[in-house]
């Protein structure tokens, strides 16, 4: 039996529209049991909550669903709770602190709390990478360009590193070199 043309056509199609749905429907299955734990935190209250972990959850949820106000009191209130926890849960609660100061365009509050995130852990380059990335909105370029090179030597294949401190080794008005005199080379 010989297939025509057209049939395979549709039989590609087929495939490709079955493919489409998985991705769909992981994406609905995901989206939906976000909305669910949202709902749940929502119903039991931020004043209920006493655990950082259960505090970053329903913070992480709410800078997905773009509620960055709330979720920096949500935060704020899981650095309040987290001295019994891991340097590296605080780390992780300070930046996305910072971060959701950051979606508000509140940069000198986020990069407090992303070095309060690498005092925490050192070597933490997302939460560098942040802290680049906000001193580069505020214009800091000198400062960006350092830290991204402290992630770099974190983790030398980095690729916002690499990106963006190529991004500023290329602007007009920024010059790594400078300072340094022609010593004839």
């Amino acid at each position: 039996m010989e297939i025509s043309s057209f049939q395979s056509y549709l039989i590609i199609l087929f495939v490709v529209l079955i493919i489409i749905a998985i991705f769909v429907f992981r994406q609905f299955l995901r989206i939906r049991k976000e909305e669910l734990n949202l709902v749940k935190f929502e119903q039991k209250g931020i004043d209920s909550l006493t655990q950082a972990s259960e505090l970053y959850e329903f913070g992480s949820i709410q800078i997905k669903k773009r509620l960055y106000d709330e979720a920096t009191k949500t935060f704020l209130k899981a650095v309040e709770y987290y001295e019994n926890e891991p340097k590296e849960a605080k780390a992780v609660i300070e930046n996305a602190l910072g971060f959701s100061y950051a979606a508000q365009n509140e940069f000198k509050k986020a990069i407090k709390h992303y070095n309060l995130a690498i005092k925490s852990l050192p070597a933490y380059p997302v939460a560098l990478n942040n802290l680049a990335s906000a001193h580069q909105r505020l214009l800091e370029y000198d400062l960006a360009y350092e830290t991204y090179k402290q992630v770099l030597l974190i983790d030398p294949s980095n690729k916002t590193a690499l990106k963006k401190s190529k991004e500023l080794e290329k602007r007009t008005d920024y010059n790594p070199y400078k300072g340094i005199k022609d010593k004839g080379f």
